[in-house]
């Protein structure tokens, strides 16, 4: 199937007409017109105004301020342990992984700005979501997924990440054999690797419902959830709520994410990521879901959400925060006015994460600096932040007293 971006439409995505403009890929699928007029979070841009607040948002942020930094800086943020619980396994594939997976498929001819949004340059949530579908093309196989699981997880390690918790939609591709149930296979197959080759990083794996695929799709997932949850010694520890967050209602996933939760699988859902979704994320909030990713507008000012913030205080439960992947969506228009300084005013579980470090050109130690620089916090205060994060990790207590003990033998030198 050919993906066609008319003239048009280059330029509303401000990009040059070429090769990006006459993609040829395999597959179906094509880009949402429609989905370009909506208003960007935030900017209230609509049709016909939609250039002009995109240029100003394109502007307003250009990635961290790395000219000024210390020497040694960067040093510190690489060697500072951290946890990750909030990683896509296909928006984490770097781009040395993607040349990898290209090479195999000679006849799809993928741009890298199909895959990868770089510094400085943004794309609304839907176009971001436009490009996993892209990606979801490439890793159509089960060799595919394992090779990307263990590129991404040596990644991570390579980071300084000693905890990882990856989360991903099983898929079944007719057209290579694989299956939801391989897929998850070869995931697993990937975290038994890394941990033979004596990786320091533990992994753990969430399967993810994707909103798209409506309340029988997520029933089957959960069920897949449950049985790898009995089998696999501790890897498989949840449920992931994400995907196009103006798909479908949360009232759909209520009973499969009830059978999950019964069934002792922790959940982590994207709640609150787009404005205008109180109804939705109220009724979420009830389960209660033992994380949240993005809670982007949870705390707004609107009057009739206020009891939103009040709910997840009360049930402490912590929010996984993604600066980056945050400002190239544009749900948030600039780090200083990113939602992590509300809750971590408050004293509220927060836990940094990179969300797609390959389709947003980051890694968690880029995602630290970027905090400390926009909101001026100390070594300690983000040493801070990082042990606290094993708080909220799905693994059990055991694990979290080994991570804590590993931390304070590390701290020392890395303060130094």
């Amino acid at each position: 199937m050919r993906y066609v971006i008319r003239q048009s439409l280059c330029k509303r995505l401000q990009v040059q007409e070429g090769p990006f403009a006459e993609l040829l890929l395999l597959g179906s699928g094509s880009f949402s017109q429609p989905a370009l007029d909506r208003p960007l979070a935030g900017t209230g841009a609509g049709p016909g105004g939609g250039a002009a607040a995109r240029a100003r948002a394109a502007s307003s942020w250009a990635g961290p301020a790395m000219a000024a930094e210390p020497p040694g800086a960067r040093g510190f943020y690489r060697q500072l342990p951290k946890v990750e619980l909030h990683a896509h396994l296909n928006g984490s594939i770097s781009s040395a992984t993607m040349k990898k997976l290209m090479a195999q498929k000679p006849d799809l001819q993928v741009p890298h700005g199909m895959t990868m949004i770089d510094k400085g340059k943004r794309r609304s949530l839907e176009e971001c979501f436009h490009m996993f579908q892209i990606i979801h093309q490439i890793t159509n196989r089960t060799e595919d997924i394992l090779m990307v699981m263990k590129d991404v997880v040596q990644e991570f390690a390579a980071d300084g990440v000693k905890y990882l918790e990856l989360r991903s939609t099983p898929r079944d591709e007719p057209t290579t054999g694989m299956t939801k149930r391989t897929y998850v296979e070869a995931v697993l197959e990937g975290v038994r690797q890394c941990k033979e080759d004596g990786l320091d990083i533990d992994v753990r794996f969430l399967l993810s419902v994707d909103r798209r695929g409506g309340q029988i799709a997520a029933k089957e997932t959960v069920k897949l959830a449950e049985d790898f949850l009995l089998s696999t010694d501790g890897v498989v520890v949840g449920l992931d709520l994400s995907g196009n967050p103006s798909a479908g209602h949360g009232k759909d996933f209520l009973e499969p994410l009830l059978e999950a939760k019964k069934a002792g699988l922790k959940l982590a859902l994207h709640l609150s990521e787009i404005p205008n979704q109180e109804e939705e994320t109220r009724l979420l909030l009830g389960l209660p879901p033992d994380r949240i990713g993005h809670g982007t507008f949870l705390h707004s000012s609107s009057l009739a959400s206020g009891d939103l913030v009040q709910l997840v205080r009360q049930n402490r439960t912590p929010l996984e925060l993604c600066l980056t992947s945050n400002l190239k969506s544009q749900t948030v228009l600039s780090s200083d006015q990113h939602h992590f300084g509300f809750w971590y005013n408050l004293g509220h579980p927060i836990v940094l994460c990179t969300d797609d470090k390959g389709v947003f050109a980051t890694d968690l130690s880029q995602e630290y600096q970027l905090l400390a620089d926009t909101f001026r916090l100390s070594k300690v205060q983000i040493w801070e932040i990082s042990y606290n994060a094993i708080n909220c990790i799905f693994a059990s207590s055991h694990t979290k007293t080994k991570l804590k003990e590993q931390w304070h033998q590390l701290k020392t030198s890395v303060l130094e």
